[in-house]
């Protein structure tokens, strides 16, 4: 079973609407946990990654200005990295914060101040969990 898959500095450009059927094609072979696919050039964040069963998914330092709502689907995601990417802060799909199994979202260095997050609907929801998982590491 693979952990991890890294695809870091390979000029991607965007991930394939074809992903969930390679991942389906693969779920006999493969379960990669951990994604990470920073310092490429990936503009948005497809609805297909909902079949991810990945728990940490890294697209820091690509130019991502959008992120599908259902990435708040991916059963087993706890954290998701979008550090230094073109997000602003209405591109934050609010279903992340309220319904995901999110605890960490990295969101800095993208086109507005994280403490603005504390201002959107479910940030409390999301609060909960960080702090839950947080909790269990002290």
């Amino acid at each position: 079973m693979m952990k991890s898959l890294s695809l870091n500095s390979n000029k991607i450009s965007s991930l394939p609407d074809e992903i969930g059927s390679f991942l389906q094609a693969w779920a006999h072979y493969a379960t990669w946990m951990f994604w990470t696919l920073s310092k490429n050039h990936i503009q948005a964040v497809p609805p297909e990654v909902a079949s991810l069963q990945a728990i940490e998914i890294n697209l820091n330092q690509n130019q991502i200005s959008a992120v599908s709502p259902e990435v708040s689907r991916c059963p087993r995601l706890k954290v998701l990295r979008l550090q230094e990417n073109c997000l602003e802060l209405p591109s934050i799909p609010v279903s992340i914060l309220t319904d995901s199994q999110v605890s960490l979202l990295s969101l800095e260095g993208n086109l507005f101040e994280v403490k603005n997050v504390r201002d959107m609907e479910g940030y409390d929801k999301y609060m909960e969990r960080f702090t839950a998982t947080k909790k269990k590491f002290i």
